[in-house]
């Protein structure tokens, strides 16, 4: 039941969604005869486009959570395995043609198979379904292997994890996989807002793991302004931020993080 609800919330709460149902609900209470409820939900949406889209509000609300997980100064001394958490695919057009066309989160895929080739002996996973209601795609964990192989990972050391849906089956059914050891060190490789939710939930699942964040969203020096970024790019940022906040306060709500803004330990 979380998972259908996360969905469906997080579909109203996206910036452009909920103007554009603000917007709707506005011209049929004018056209009800209630104007004045009308036009302020109009304005309302409007509002919420120009500061989604034309300011850097997004790129406010996502760098603290880049900024919460730095990644490592240094490289480990050895490795014994990689997490790559799956969101990097185009998963219904890999489905159809049965490439590996990557989204603005490919950067896990690329990283992975960076580190993949500094640490030859280490595992990697690759954990990720398919976690859409509507548009159905091929799971990135059933993609990965074609891009990484291509990359020059051997097939052997890639382990697959397909079933989970969203970011707590990713660290439930990893961990069931792989049974890590005391001792080991393990790399999660997820892109740098996502690791304070992803840290929290590995942490839960009792799997010790070193974030190794990418596919940073913002500069840090951005601040508030109006036309840092072209809209589309800011309105993604923005509903990319909403929806992680938003997620945090939702999975410590419901206990599955101990706390609702996790850190380093």
């Amino acid at each position: 039941m979380f998972f259908y609800l996360s969905k469906i919330f997080g579909f109203f709460v996206q910036p452009l969604n909920f103007s554009i149902l603000l917007l709707a609900v506005g011209l049929l209470a004018i056209f009800l005869g209630w104007r004045r409820t009308g036009f302020t939900l109009d304005i309302a949406a409007a509002a919420i486009l120009i500061l989604s889209a034309w300011t850097s509000f997004g790129a406010v609300l996502l760098n603290p959570l880049e900024e919460r997980f730095a990644r490592p100064a240094g490289l480990p001394e050895s490795v014994d395995g990689i997490v790559v958490l799956g969101g990097g695919f185009e998963g219904a057009i890999n489905k159809a043609r049965g490439g590996y066309e990557m989204n603005s989160g490919g950067d896990r895929f690329v990283e992975a198979a960076i580190l993949g080739r500094r640490y030859p002996g280490a595992k990697i996973v690759v954990t990720g379904g398919t976690g859409a209601l509507i548009l159905k795609g091929e799971g990135d964990a059933d993609t990965a292997p074609r891009l990484l192989t291509a990359l020059g990972v051997a097939p052997e050391r890639l382990i697959l994890e397909n079933r989970s849906r969203n970011t707590h089956e990713n660290a439930v059914f990893t961990k069931e996989l792989v049974t890590p050891k005391a001792g080991e060190t393990w790399l999660l490789v997820t892109s740098a807002f996502h690791m304070p939710r992803s840290m929290a939930l590995f942490r839960k699942a009792g799997f010790e793991v070193r974030p190794w964040p990418v596919d940073y969203r913002t500069s840090g020096v951005e601040g508030f302004g109006v036309f840092r970024d072209n809209a589309a790019d800011a309105l993604q940022n923005t509903t990319v931020a909403i929806r992680e906040w938003i997620g945090l306060l939702a999975y410590w709500l419901s206990g599955r993080i101990d706390e609702p803004f996790p850190g380093p330990a």
